[in-house]
């Protein structure tokens, strides 16, 4: 399993990193992104320690951890220049919180988020249309199947508009707590259930593969 959207309590999880990483290695994780929170008001506070934090975890564990952020609730005309930002500050994996049918986000977010050089993957996006979902066909932005509930309501309708547009898929958890840790089994039968195929989720599990080589390179 690799799971490139979590959360630790550096923001609204549980869990402090080190221990996120290990409950997600014995559920049989290979890579875990830690993707806390961010806005303007914290995005120097977070990262380093989340760089630091993971650069430990994967020097001494099988499981690898990944730095990076979720931008969450930031203005749509400041998401291309907060997540330049985040890299800089060495954010491997960049999340942007899309636009959720369960939260009051911004309209605007998505297309934001998928017109951002820096930006990997929208998260939820809700009702994205198909302009959208061209979009992140066009500019390599994974569009998340979501394991969080809530969130997941609409992965029926993301995982359609990507299939008929070729946008790719990845599925993460949005882990909170521990229990939302969901091994690979789990994530197969969510994926099922939003109408993928056998094939289009063994894609959807090499399209993780592809994004961590992604982020291991930089």
């Amino acid at each position: 399993m690799i799971d490139l959207h979590t959360h630790s309590i550096f923001s609204d999880g549980e869990l402090i990193p080190s221990e996120l990483a290990r409950r997600a290695a014995v559920k049989g994780y290979r890579f875990i992104a830690i993707t806390d929170h961010v806005d303007h008001s914290n995005i120097d506070f977070i990262i380093p320690r989340i760089v630091k934090v993971c650069e430990k975890i994967s020097a001494v564990s099988a499981i690898k951890a990944l730095p990076g952020v979720e931008i969450t609730h930031v203005h749509p005309d400041h998401i291309a220049s907060i997540a330049a930002e985040a890299r800089l500050m060495g954010a491997k994996v960049i999340v942007v919180h899309g636009e959720t049918i369960v939260e009051p986000v911004i309209p605007g977010t998505n297309r934001s988020a998928l017109q951002a050089p820096d930006v990997d993957i929208l998260a939820h996006p809700g009702l994205i249309t198909e302009e959208e979902a061209k979009m992140a066909a066009d500019n390599s932005v994974y569009l998340e199947i979501s394991a969080r509930k809530g969130h997941g309501i609409t992965n029926g309708h993301v995982a359609a508009l990507a299939r008929k547009v070729g946008a790719q898929l990845v599925l993460n958890s949005d882990a909170h707590a521990p229990g939302d840790l969901v091994d690979k089994k789990m994530a197969a039968m969510i994926a099922m259930g939003a109408g993928l195929s056998e094939k289009e989720i063994e894609t959807m599990f090499g399209n993780s593969e592809s994004l961590v080589t992604r982020a291991t390179e930089r």
